[in-house]
Order: structure tokens, then C-alpha cells, then sequence
């Protein structure tokens, strides 16, 4: 037989040269039937590519800005306490030296009393070391904070302006002292160094603080000490100033930061958003993988004559699985290209778009690791999703291609294609996993897709079984949708597969969104205290604690000693060094935490380990724990724990954990302390005030006015004010992530429009056949219309199952709040997946039916 074969197509010589030319030959009569195929791999390469490239810009921004956004090369930062002369003086041997000093205070007007809480910094003369403070009227900054007339002057944000409803040139009280407004603040250098802030900027000079008399004993001050290196160092040798400055100084404590993490916080966040909407890339690329497969499957039945004359002519499994594997990889790049180069382009555009909106210059320009990310998981995408379909054409002869049209072809392919797709899909997972910066959320990210998948794939299966084995019903069109559902070569597979992954995320992010909303509009605002009055003086606590009761005689009152301290060390281990038990929990240890003392268990505390100390006790230090914070450091009774507490450190021992309601909103804290801790050391105190009933949001600021006029030092925040904010915060950050998230339901609708039109062809013939048996328009629009409600509402329904599901675990599990189910998010997943569904679906039907029956009939 071997005289029959072509030279070239012989065994041996059917190498992977020759199949890439015949695949090559193929591709010459172009991409028809590839179009959704490559528009998948694109968008969620795009998406990839995009958003970590624009992570990459934000953070080489932040990097490039750091000595304005830090305010100097090194900052040092104490709280409640400034340097002492040993401290100043060895920060004057770095270099040149600006001390800024940041805290909350009230500032009102001087003729109504209307009064709005401010973040104040005080500055000095040297301030900014780089960078530059612009103001409205182009003066400099040490004109617009000089005391003239008596008055020292003062600059704001535009928004204090709009809030107290004044004018530049009007004077505000500020703590015991009157200050004038003289400019509005237009850039502020290092605003991004300050963190998530409650109130507009107002700034006055360092020398004016001292007349506000804001600053007392335990005040919640925080002064910074911002030091331009002389001469300035690179990157890498700033670690070993700041070890020098460590040993100098190992008893000041302070926390050092270089310009280098000018802004963590604003770094951490950018890096948690951007894993979010990779992981959201990733998976509008895995429903864009049903795409592929779809692609594929529908092309490969169109080839079924060429892969039998393949075989004719000697052509072995292993050469037609090259040929196609080697046209599925060159449209795989293809689609892989486009979405590069969108992903390039978009960190200039975002750029450009955003100039006005981000706080930092965003660093655009093509970076090759993250582009070379998108590839990768481009690649290995297509190859998971196609290494299936490839891999069933193998080994089956041309009369069994020729049935696989009708009876639906289920055989599954050799075990080596099994494991290759196996082996993919856990490499794209393991890669997507490594790369993350919090593991877990990865992991439990990639397990849910991939059990959603399965599921769905399931749901498939079973809405098929269901159908094929319902009782005959007596309408024409409802017979004919259910048997359209479960024949061989029936779309639901593909369209459940499609819809439902994009769908359920969808879901899932709405239902957490609204579950936060209603936790913090509802939830807590309903149990949380209406005020929280800070920086109350030990001689006023009495007076004060006394007006509010004549003001408020039916409020609730809660009042404690509040300090703030550093953890330097746990069991002996510095802190910076220090490996918790669980990823990601190491939040306790960064920067300083408010702490108090308690000679019984606080409020909305339960214990749940260990056993509390006597209220006269006088012993070493004790200290009770948070439960959760606890378990995820690792620690357990008896560990010591080392803090710096205005300027002394202290080696408590922990006798007890509790669990801690921080859904209240109320007084809480990490760390309790026996009172003996702190016996003689100077503290402010915190207190809140709540009523049980509603109380009108007049009465509230009356007081509010009244108490600020009387102790004009305590600083006063209105819960609802605050809860208000935050709300804001998570509605534009949910609006951004349902944004970007809505590339996943892209995909879907790409996939669900690639699905109906690899199912064109046989839907004519049916069509075609029908309407020669006399059934009209009308009725085949309508079977047709009730076959896809049916798959709309049940991927519908499965949509709210796992994108509930999901909201359930990220709200109880993660967030430790509690979760219902929203009526209208369920409909509004419904309605979406029935607008879909049906108008894909009629559109197709529409061009379908419009087909002439005598070319058809004659090609049967």
C-alpha cells in the first residue's frame, strides 16, 4: 500500500515541519469561523496585560514622586511625643531636617459656632523639602502662615471653605486660638503620605500649634521628622541609613520610612486591586476558553473531509493533531497580539484620562514582564481549552467524524490529551496562584471559578436529563424547545458554560457590595454610637463627661484611657522580622495602635481564652489579646509582646484572648492592658456617646456646637459623617470593580454569540425542514424563544446559587459580617441572562428562518 502513498505523507516523514506547512497552506483561505475565537484570547489578554501594567505604572509613579510624596528621603515618625535633643541631634547629622506635626481638631467659625472637623498639620519653615505647596494666589507659603495683627494665618483645602461657608481673608477658632484663612491649598506635596483622612486639610505654622494648645500629655499628635540626605543616596543604600539610624537611636522607636515606600498603604491597595482584576482577566479568559473550545469543535467538523483524505493518503493521529494544533496555536497569537498591544497602549491612556483624578503621575510605558504575563496566560488559555477538541480527532477514522454530527461525538480522547489539559489547567492555576500576593484569596479565587465550571457543566448535563425525560406536553412550540435542548449537537452546554460563569461573578459582586452598604448604612449605623470625642484631657474628663449628660440626659456614655504604642518585638523577635502564622495578618504590626487599660472585660468583648486579672491587681504587665488578631499572628498564652508607649518600652505578657464586636462600631481594641501598666503615665481619654432612640440630625449638631465652643481641645467625630464617607469610598470602589468586571460578562457574550453561530448550520437545516412540514414563522420564533427563557432562566438561577454562595463566604468568612440575599440583585441576574439569551438568540433565528429551503434541500 506504501506505492499509493505520497512520498512526503509516509511515516517517517510526517514530521512537525510538514504539518506546519500544510497548517500553514490551510490558514491561506483565511479566519472565517475564528473571529470569536481570537476576540476571547484578545479581551482577557488585554485585560491582563492592562491592568497589570497600569498597576506597574501607578507604583513606578509613586517610586518616581517619593521624596515629595514622603516629604523628604527619610521620614521619622513619633506619636504623642516630639524628639529629644539626642534624637534632634543626630538628625541634623543626616542632613537638612523638617518637622511637621499632623492631628485631628475642630475648627469653627467665630460668629455662628458652625464648626467642621479639620486634619491640621503644622509645619515648619523648611517645609517642603521637595516638591512644592501650591496655592491659589501664587504667594509664598511663609507669608500665608505669618502671624500678623495678632493672627496667625492659616491655608486650606476648598472644601473647608465650602463646608464652614466662608471666604479667604475670615478667621477660624482653632483650639484655644483664632487663626486666619489666607489661601486655598491648590497641591499638596505629600498628601498621599497621611492616609485615609476624615477632613479637609488645614495648615498653619509650627509655631502657631503651641497657642491652640492641641498639644497636651497623650494628645494624639504625630510628629514627623522628614530628612533630605546630604548626599543623597540611591535606592539600595537607603536600607543602611536607616540601619544606622536604628542602632543610634534603638530606644527611640520610631517608625522610619524612605522614600522608597513613600506610601504603602496607597501601594498595598494598588496591588490588592490589581490582583482582584487579574484574577478577573483570568477568568473572562477561562469563559472565553468555552469560545475556543466552541471554535475549534465547529471547525474541525467543517475539516472532517480533509482530516479523511488526511488519513487516506497514510496521514497518522499524531500528524493531523499537529496540523490543527499548529493553526489553533498561529490564531491563538494572533488574538494574543492584538490583546498585547491593547494592553500596552491602555497605562497611556488611563494616563491621560486620569490626569485630573489620580493623586500621582501615572509612569506609562511598555513593560515586558507584564505583557510578557499576558502572553503566557494567553498561551496557556487556548491550549487548556483546545487540547480537547484537538486531541478527540486523533485517533478516529472518517466514517466516525461522519456520525459525530449526529450522534453528538462524546468519546473522550487518548489519556495523553487528558493529562496535557490536565497538566495546563493546574499549570495556569499554579502560575496565577505564585504570582499573587495573598495566596489564599488566590487560591480560594481559582478553586470556586474551577468549581463553578464543573458545576455548570453539570447544570448542563442535568438540564438535558431533565428534558429528555419530562411527559410529552400537548404544545407544538414547548415540545420543540425541550427537544431542542437535550438532541445531539444541542447549544446548552454552551450556552449554560457561557453565561454562567460571567454571570455568577457578577452576582457575587453585587451581592457583597450591597451587603456592605446595608452593614454600614444600616447594621451599624443602627448599633454604632452617634459620636466619638477624642483627646479629652484627664482635668476635663469630669467637666466634659458632665456637659454631655446636662446635654444629652438620655444618651449612653462609654469612656476609657486611650494611648497609642508601637509593637517592637513579640517572644524577643523584632517585629519587622516577625512571620505570622497566616499570610497577609501582619496589619497589627505596622505603625501604632491604640491601646488601654481595663480592670474588668470591656464591653462588646467576650473572653474565649485564658482568665482576666483583679481589678486591684499590681503585678508584671498583663495583657488581653484580640482572638482572631491572635490566632492569625500565631500566639498564644503567655507570649511576651514589647511595646513602645511614649517613648518607654514595656514587656507585657498575654493572660487571656477575647473575642471583639468590631461591628458595633463601638469603644474597641487589640490590646487591653491591667491598669497597673500604666500607673502615673499621662493619657487622654475617648469617649462616645449614643441614644437608644432616633435622634434628629438637628439635636445632634446642636450638641455638637455646644460642647466644641465649651472644650474647643476636644476633637469630635459624628459617626454618620464618618460612615458616610466610607460608603462613598466603597461605592466608587465597587463601580470601578463591576466596571472592570464586566470583561467577564463581555467574554460571555462573545461566547454565547460564537456558540449560536457554530450552531447556524444545523439550526437551517431544522428550520428548513420544519417549514417544509408546514410550520410557520411565527411558531418556530416562538419554540425557539421559549428553548432559549429556558436556558436564560436556569443559568440564571444557577448564577444566584454561586454568585450567593461566593457573597456568602467573602462576607461571613472573610469580612466576618452578615449576609442576605437581595431580591432585586436575583432579578436584575434574571433579566440578564433572558435579555442575552432570548435577543442572541432571536437575532440568530431571525437570519436562520429567512433562509430560501431548495438551496438547502438540494445539498441534504
Amino acid at each position: 500500500m506504501s506505492s499509493f502513498v505520497p512520498a512526503n505523507m509516509q511515516r517517517g516523514n510526517q514530521t512537525f515541519g510538514l504539518a506546519t506547512r500544510f497548517a500553514l497552506r490551510e490558514l491561506r483561505g483565511g479566519l472565517r469561523g475564528f473571529y470569536i475565537f481570537i476576540a476571547c484570547i484578545a479581551l482577557g489578554v488585554a485585560a491582563i496585560a492592562g491592568v497589570t501594567s497600569v498597576s506597574r505604572s501607578l507604583t513606578n509613579g509613586i517610586a518616581n514622586e517619593g521624596q515629595a510624596i514622603l516629604g523628604g528621603d527619610l521620614s521619622f515618625s513619633l506619636i504623642h511625643r516630639q524628639a529629644g535633643e539626642e534624637e534632634a541631634a543626630f538628625l541634623d547629622t543626616l542632613g537638612s531636617v523638617s518637622r511637621v506635626a499632623t492631628l485631628r481638631a475642630m475648627s469653627r467659625r467665630s460668629d455662628t459656632g458652625d464648626q467642621a472637623l479639620v486634619e491640621l498639620k503644622a509645619v515648619d519653615n523648611s517645609y517642603p523639602l521637595y516638591g512644592s505647596l501650591d496655592l491659589a494666589s501664587g504667594q509664598m507659603l511663609g507669608d500665608a502662615l505669618a502671624k500678623r495683627d495678632g493672627v496667625w494665618g492659616a491655608v486650606a483645602d476648598l472644601a473647608l471653605l465650602a463646608r464652614l461657608d466662608i471666604s479667604v481673608g475670615e478667621t477660624l477658632s482653632l483650639g484655644r486660638t483664632t487663626v486666619r484663612v489666607t489661601d486655598v491649598i491648590e497641591a499638596e506635596p505629600d498628601k498621599l503620605a497621611g492616609g485615609m483622612e476624615f477632613g479637609p486639610r488645614l495648615m498653619i505654622s509650627d509655631a502657631a500649634i503651641g497657642d491652640t494648645d492641641l498639644v497636651q500629655p497623650g494628645s494624639l499628635v504625630r510628629w514627623h521628622y522628614r530628612v533630605r540626605l546630604s548626599p543623597a543616596p540611591d535606592i539600595d543604600d537607603l536600607g543602611n541609613v536607616i540601619e544606622k539610624a536604628k542602632n543610634a537611636t534603638p530606644e527611640s522607636a520610631w517608625r522610619i520610612r524612605s522614600r522608597a515606600n513613600a506610601s504603602p498603604g496607597l501601594q498595598r491597595s494598588i496591588g490588592r486591586f490589581a490582583q482582584f482584576l487579574t484574577l478577573v482577566g483570568l477568568t473572562a479568559l477561562v469563559v472565553g476558553g468555552v469560545g475556543v473550545a466552541n471554535a475549534i469543535r465547529a471547525y474541525l467538523e467543517t475539516k472532517r473531509e480533509v482530516i479523511a483524505s488526511f488519513k487516506c493518503l497514510g496521514a497518522t493521529g499524531d500528524f493531523v493533531f499537529r496540523i490543527y494544533l499548529v493553526q489553533t496555536l498561529v490564531i491563538a497569537m494572533i488574538g494574543i497580539l492584538i490583546g498585547l498591544v491593547i494592553g500596552a497602549l491602555i497605562p497611556f491612556a488611563a494616563g491621560a484620562a486620569l490626569s485630573g483624578v489620580l493623586p500621582v503621575q501615572l509612569a506609562a510605558s511598555i513593560y515586558p514582564a507584564e505583557l510578557g504575563l499576558g502572553l503566557l496566560y494567553g498561551l496557556l488559555t487556548a491550549l487548556a481549552f483546545a487540547l480537547w477538541p484537538l486531541g478527540r480527532a486523533h485517533d478516529v477514522p472518517p466514517t466516525a467524524l461522519f456520525r459525530d454530527i449526529v450522534t453528538g461525538g462524546s468519546k473522550l480522547p487518548r489519556k495523553r490529551y487528558l493529562t496535557a489539559t490536565a497538566v495546563t489547567v493546574l499549570l495556569l492555576a499554579g502560575i496565577a496562584i505564585v504570582l499573587s500576593s495573598d495566596k489564599f484569596i488566590a487560591s480560594v479565587y481559582i478553586i470556586a471559578s474551577a468549581g463553578a465550571f464543573v458545576l455548570l457543566v453539570a447544570v448542563a448535563r442535568a438540564i438535558m436529563f431533565v428534558a429528555r425525560r419530562l411527559p410529552g406536553v400537548r404544545s407544538t412550540e414547548l415540545r420543540l424547545a425541550i427537544a431542542n435542548i437535550h438532541r445531539p449537537g444541542a447549544l446548552t452546554s454552551s450556552v449554560v458554560l457561557s453565561l454562567g460563569l460571567g454571570l455568577s461573578l457578577l452576582v457575587a459582586l453585587a451581592l457583597i457590595d450591597g451587603n456592605l452598604r446595608r452593614e454600614l448604612t444600616a447594621t451599624m449605623a443602627d448599633r454604632a454610637p452617634s459620636f466619638f470625642f477624642v483627646d479629652i484631657q484627664s482635668h476635663e474628663r469630669d467637666a466634659f463627661e458632665q456637659a454631655l449628660k446636662d446635654q444629652a440626659p438620655d444618651g449612653e456614655l462609654q469612656s476609657v484611657p486611650m494611648l497609642r504604642g508601637r509593637i517592637i518585638s513579640l517572644n524577643g523577635i523584632p517585629a519587622d522580622e516577625f512571620e505570622p502564622a497566616q499570610e497577609g495578618s501582619d496589619w497589627v504590626l505596622r505603625g501604632d495602635r491604640g491601646i488601654t487599660y481595663e480592670g474588668t472585660v470591656p464591653p462588646n468583648s467576650k473572653l474565649v481564652e485564658g482568665s482576666w486579672w483583679p481589678e486591684d491587681y499590681s503585678g508584671k504587665p498583663l495583657l488581653s489579646f484580640d482572638a482572631e488578631a491572635g490566632t492569625e499572628l500565631g500566639l498564644k498564652i503567655g507570649d511576651q509582646i514589647t511595646l513602645n508607649v511614649l517613648g518607654r518600652e514595656i514587656t507585657a505578657e498575654i493572660a487571656n484572648f477575647r473575642d471583639v464586636e468590631w461591628q458595633s462600631l463601638s469603644i474597641n481594641f487589640v490590646m487591653v492592658f491591667s491598669p497597673n501598666t500604666f500607673a502615673g503615665a499621662p493619657h487622654a481619654h475617648l469617649m462616645t456617646l449614643g441614644w437608644e432612640d432616633e435622634v434628629s440630625t438637628e439635636a445632634e449638631l446642636e450638641l455638637l456646637k455646644s460642647v466644641s465652643n465649651t472644650f474647643p481641645t476636644v476633637t469630635a467625630v459624628r459617626v454618620k459623617d464618618a460612615i458616610a464617607q466610607v460608603n462613598d469610598l466603597v461605592s466608587q470602589l465597587a463601580w470601578a470593580i463591576r466596571g472592570a468586571s464586566s470583561i467577564t460578562l463581555i467574554a460571555s457574550v462573545l461566547v454565547l454569540a460564537g456558540a449560536l453561530a457554530a450552531g447556524h448550520r444545523s439550526r437551517i437545516y431544522d428550520a428548513v425542514i420544519l417549514k417544509t412540514l408546514g410550520a410557520t414563522r411565527p411558531r418556530l420564533i416562538l419554540a425557539y424563544a421559549l428553548e432559549y427563557a429556558i436556558l436564560g432562566l436556569t443559568t440564571a438561577v444557577f448564577a444566584l446559587v454561586a454568585g450567593g454562595l461566593a457573597a456568602w463566604f467573602v462576607i461571613t468568612q472573610i469580612m466576618d459580617g452578615s449576609f442576605v440575599l437581595m431580591p432585586v440583585t436575583a432579578a436584575g441576574a434574571a433579566v440578564v441572562a433572558l435579555v442575552l439569551t432570548v435577543g442572541f438568540g432571536l437575532i440568530g433565528t431571525w437570519r436562520i428562518l429567512g433562509e430560501k429551503p431548495a438551496p438547502v434541500l438540494r445539498n441534504l
